[in-house]
C-alpha cells in the first residue's frame, strides 16, 4: 500500500525531495517548455493562473474558458511528469508532486501567483513565499 507524503518519516523525506530535486532538473525544463505557450505566459502574468502547493497550476477565481482549458491541459502533462518520475524514483506520484509543487513555488518571481500555506492567493513580492512547513529548503 503506497504512503502517504504525511506518514514518512522526516529523513525519508528529505530522501524524495532530493530525488525529486534531482528529477526536477529534468522536469522543470521539459514543464517550462510546455509552458512557453503565449497564451500562459499571458495569463501567469495577469494573475489569471498560480502555482499551487500541490505540484500543479490553479486558476485564480473566475478565468475564460481559454484560460481554464490551458491549465488543464498543462495540469495533465504535469502529471504525466510527475507519475513517470514517481515510478522512476520508486515514489508516489502525491509525494513526487508536493515536493515539485514547493520547488516551483519558490521558483515563482515577483509579481506571479502562488497559494500560500493558508489556502488564499498571494503576490510573489521580494521576499520568500509561504511554504509548507515540510517543503525542502
Amino acid at each position: 500500500m503506497a504512503q502517504g507524503f504525511d506518514s514518512i518519516t522526516a529523513t525519508a523525506r528529505r530522501m524524495i525531495a532530493g530525488c525529486v530535486a534531482a528529477g526536477l532538473m529534468v522536469a522543470v525544463p521539459a514543464m517550462a517548455q510546455q509552458e512557453r505557450d503565449p497564451a500562459y505566459a499571458a495569463a501567469r502574468a495577469s494573475g489569471q493562473v498560480g502555482e499551487l502547493p500541490t505540484g500543479y497550476l490553479g486558476a485564480v477565481g473566475s478565468v475564460p474558458a481559454p484560460v481554464a482549458r490551458l491549465v488543464e491541459d498543462l495540469n495533465i502533462k504535469r502529471k504525466a511528469i510527475y507519475t513517470q518520475r514517481a515510478k522512476d524514483q520508486g515514489t508516489t506520484i502525491e509525494a513526487y508532486a508536493f515536493t515539485s509543487g514547493c520547488l516551483l513555488i519558490a521558483k515563482t518571481v515577483p509579481g506571479e501567483k502562488y497559494m500560500g500555506t493558508d489556502g488564499q492567493w498571494h503576490v510573489r513580492g521580494g521576499d520568500r513565499p509561504l511554504r509548507d512547513a515540510r517543503c525542502p529548503d
